[in-house]
This record gives structure tokens, C-alpha cells and sequence, in this order.
């Protein structure tokens, strides 16, 4: 009988107040269902976490084998990017407005 360790990847990404949160919690999903180095049992978690000043706050935890950690926990941060990306997702950055008066 093969033991191993397992551990839990806390992850935030946020998407623009404009953005579909449906759509961005069905992509961040089916990315960690298809990662082979996802476990999954316990099952992997997709929330909204906070509505930040810039954007939606997700909250991504995937449960892993130690030994896969960073790995995946690298991976995950990639493609989301690249997936985000191809669905038209924002991830938007902190911006300020400023009005100058005379």
C-alpha cells in the first residue's frame, strides 16, 4: 500500500467587474479537472472570495500530493492566464483616476 502526503494550493485570481463570473468559474473548474496532478478527492474548490477594489476575487484550491505542490501550484497560475485569456477574461490590474482642478 502506497501512502503519500497531500496538500492544499491556496490560490487568488480576480477578473473584472464587467466579466462573466460563471463563465471565469467554469474555466478555472475544467482547468483543474484536467490537470493531471489534481486530486480528485478531497475536491477541488472555485469561489468567489471578496470583491476587491480593482475586481472579483476567486478563490482556487486544488488538492495535490506534496511531492507536486509547486508544480501544479506554477502550472495553475500559467493557464490561467493563457485561458483567461482565450475566453476573453480580464484580469485587470489597480488603477486610479485622478481629476486635476484649476
Amino acid at each position: 500500500m502506497h501512502i503519500f502526503q497531500v496538500a492544499r494550493i491556496d490560490l487568488e485570481f480576480g477578473i473584472s467587474y464587467a466579466d462573466d463570473i460563471a463563465l471565469a468559474e467554469k474555466v478555472l473548474y475544467q482547468m483543474l479537472d484536467e490537470h493531471e496532478k489534481v486530486l480528485k478527492h478531497p475536491d477541488p474548490l472555485v469561489k468567489v472570495h471578496k470583491l476587491g477594489e480593482s475586481s472579483v476575487e476567486f478563490v482556487v484550491r486544488p488538492w495535490v500530493k506534496t511531492e507536486n505542490y509547486w508544480d501544479v501550484h506554477w502550472d495553475i497560475t500559467r493557464q490561467v492566464k493563457e485561458r483567461f485569456d482565450a475566453a476573453n477574461i480580464t484580469i485587470p490590474f489597480p488603477q486610479r483616476e485622478m481629476h486635476i482642478r484649476r
